[in-house]
Parts: C-alpha cells; structure tokens; sequence
C-alpha cells in the first residue's frame, strides 16, 4: 500500500517531480466552464447566480441570504458540546493569531522631514466555505479568525446549500459564534463570481480566502487581479520524520489522517529505521481496515505514499525541506531540538502528542496552508493576509533645498524630465507658501 524506497539524490528529485505532477495538469474543458460562469455572473448579477444555485446545487432556493430564523433553528440542531468545543477553539486561535498583529511606524529625521508606514485592514472580504454534504466548520474558524483580530469591517461568507435548501446547522452555528456580517446560500464558480464582481443583493469584497472544488480553485485564478486571493490550494500533504523511537502506530495513523482527503493526497514516512518501515506497513494494513474512507485512502497511499529509509537525520531535513510540504511532523526525541534544521514548511508538529488534527481543529495555528512546494516562498494564511500597508512621507522647504539637485540629478539620468520639472519649480519659486 505504501512503497518502501531508499534514500538517494535520484528518489529525492523523483519523489519532487511526483509531488508536483499532481497539480500542474489543467483540465482546459472546467476552466471554459469557469470562464463562463463568472462571465454570466459580471453581466446578469443575482438572475444569474440564482439560476446556477438552482441548478447545481438547490432548487428550493428562492432567498441566497441566510436568515436570522435559519440561523436560530440551526442551534437547535446542534450539540451543546459543539457549541462549547467551537467557543474554546475560538478562544486558541485567536490567542494565537493576536500575537501577529502588526503596528505602523514613524522614523523622524532633520529638517523637520518624518516618513513612516501604516497598517490598515482590508476593508471587506469573502470567505468560502465548503458545504452541501461535507461539514467544515474548522474551515469557517480558520478563515474568519485572523480577519476579525485583523480588523477587517465586513467579513462575507458564501456556502453551497444542502439539496433542501439548507446550510449545513454547524457551518451556520460557527460562522455565527464568529460574528461573520452576511451569510449567503451560494457556492460553485458562480459564488466566486459573486463576490468578486458584486450583484445586486452581493457587495464586491477586496479578498477571497477559503478552500474549494477545482471549479472554485480555477474561478479564484480567474478573478486574482479584480480582487485578491488567499492561494490556490492543492492536493493535502504530510511528510512525517521518524526515528527509531517513535510509535509505529502513530505514524500510521497520521500518514492516514491526510491520505483520507483525497487519491491525490501525499503522505510521505521518512525514517531512520527499517524496522519502523516495516511495522508503519503492518499498521497501515490493520488501521485502515477500520476507516469509513479506507478506499481513498489505500488509492491515495498507492499512488502518493511513500516511505524512504535515510542514513541520518541531515537527510531527512533535506529531503523534506527540498520537498517543502504542507504538514510536518517530527516524531523524534526532543523534536524541539531540530526545528532550526526546518526551513520550508507550511506548519510543524513537534512530538508524538501533536498530530496534524491538533492543528486542524483546535491548537491554535492556522490549517490553511502553503502546499506543492509553495512552502518555499509562501507563508499560512496569518493576520497579514487581512491588512494592507501605506507609506507617508513629510519635507520641509529646507529638506528639499537640501536635496533637490540630488533628486534631478537621478531623474536626469532616467530621462524623466517632467519629474525633474516637479523639483525644480519648487527650488526656482521659495516664497512658495505651500514648501
């Protein structure tokens, strides 16, 4: 179920190409499909995007706006424990996230010059969220959370409906406990559209973030440039490194935790110890026997997993820092003494006690997350995903005395004379009231 390979510059730079095969393919027919929705959308507003609701997901929506009476019944279908669960999450993640918050700052100089920068929230933004069948309210707390510490004054979510017409009670209860302003019934391309244009009842937001189907993927592509976007996701990820010590049993476990996500999946052991290998493989057969998902999960391990016996740890750091994957964990003794060795990752779990879930759900950290080697250069969704910032700057007359020939002698040599006649009339005319 999970191939068994050694450690060598060939397998890492194979392993690599593997990975990122997995995404790099476009299907041209979706993305027509796409380009046509949002087309639609930008022309015909609400008509259009109650036609698409209707079509691919309710046609028992009459009203795309969540209610308040929606919203008061879904707490009915809800678990006290939930509610309580969801709450003290809230309460983590935001505890985390507020660390990240930043301040602007003012540098003073001579002559009366200050220059300094500001940190501003985004003004509006929309939040996918996953819905129909499947129920992601993680996913409403990790993106919501970080714009609300942000600042951000409108926060918009947008989640297909059940068949009937509904929204998934612990999608509404969260986004609710969250204080998300408008919630709406919508999802797919035309979602996307939606916000990213504005309808009639929809107004355009400044940013997109959340996860989608490869239709909301290929729409946020397609809009990136009108408004921003978080990134585009793909297939989920983990690399796990292991020594000798660790627990066979929990590193199957965790392989198995993201290889349910998807056939796409990658879960990737790399180990120390031959015997760990082999005892991964056996717990692997036995534990996913159990697992509702067990189909995608042994197509995901057949085709994405991997388990590479390395020679030393230094391999395996550089293994998975040149394969920079979404999820780490490092299941080793004293883990805390090797994550300097970590330089490409999306998040890092220290220690057989801090499985990915942990992270997922309720730690703290944020689960949306650079993938396909993005870790590289790309960073979680944070706070600075929500703010902006803009520069100011102050001359006096003096200031500008001072260094306006140094400023013409620059713009001379780039042949802007119109920026040099900007210093200029203002170096030629000093009783100037305004410098």
């Amino acid at each position: 179920m999970i191939e068994k390979i050694k450690f060598s510059k060939e397998n890492k730079e194979n392993l690599f190409k593997l990975l990122s095969d997995r995404s790099s393919k476009e299907d041209l027919d979706k993305l027509k499909t796409v380009k046509n929705i949002l087309k639609d959308i930008k022309n015909n507003g609400d008509k259009a995007l109650l036609e698409y609701t209707n079509k691919f997901d309710s046609k028992e929506i009459k009203d795309i706006k969540v209610s308040k009476e929606e919203i008061e019944k879904a707490y009915l279908k809800v678990e006290k424990e939930f509610i309580e669960n969801i709450k003290e999450a809230k309460k983590n993640i935001e505890e985390y996230h507020k660390m990240q918050k930043q301040q602007g700052y003012t540098l003073n100089k001579e002559n009366g010059v200050f220059m300094g920068q500001r940190v501003i929230p985004l003004e509006s933004i929309g939040v996918y969220v996953p819905g129909g069948t499947a129920a992601y309210p993680s996913s409403v707390l990790m993106n919501v959370i970080p714009a609300k510490v942000a600042g951000v004054k409108e926060i918009t979510m947008i989640t297909p409906p059940l068949k009937n017409g509904e929204v998934n009670p612990y999608i509404l209860v969260t986004a609710n406990i969250l204080e998300v302003d408008k919630i709406y019934k919508i999802g797919g391309a035309q979602g996307i559209g939606a916000l990213a244009y504005g309808t009639e009842s929809i107004n355009k937001v400044h940013k997109i973030v959340g996860p989608g189907n490869i239709y909301v993927a290929l729409a946020k592509k397609e809009v990136f440039g009108e408004v921003d976007i978080d990134m585009i996701a793909g297939p989920s990820e983990i690399l796990i490194i292991a020594d000798e010590k660790a627990n066979p049993k929990y590193i199957a476990a965790d392989l198995m935790s993201q290889a349910e996500h998807d056939v796409l999946a990658s879960s990737i052991l790399l180990a120390t110890s031959e015997n760990i290998i082999e005892e991964v493989k056996k717990e692997l057969e036995i534990q996913v026997e159990k697992l509702e998902r067990k189909e995608i999960i042994k197509e995901s391990l057949s085709n994405f997993g991997k388990a590479i016996l390395c020679n030393n740890l230094d391999e395996c750091f550089e293994i998975s820092n040149f394969i920079a994957p979404e999820h780490l964990e490092l299941l080793l003794d004293n883990p805390m003494n090797y994550l300097e060795f970590i330089k490409n990752a999306g998040s890092v779990f220290l220690g057989e006690y801090s499985p990915e879930p942990v992270g997922d759900y309720f730690g703290g950290t944020n689960h949306v997350l650079p993938t396909s080697g993005t870790a590289k250069f790309f960073s979680p969704l944070s706070v600075d995903s929500f703010i902006k910032k803009s520069s100011f700057l102050y001359y006096t007359k003096e200031a500008l005395k001072e260094d306006g020939e140094k400023i013409i002698n620059i713009a001379n040599k780039e042949g802007l004379t119109a920026h040099v006649n900007s210093i200029k009339v203002r170096l030629e005319n000093e009783n100037s009231r305004r410098i």
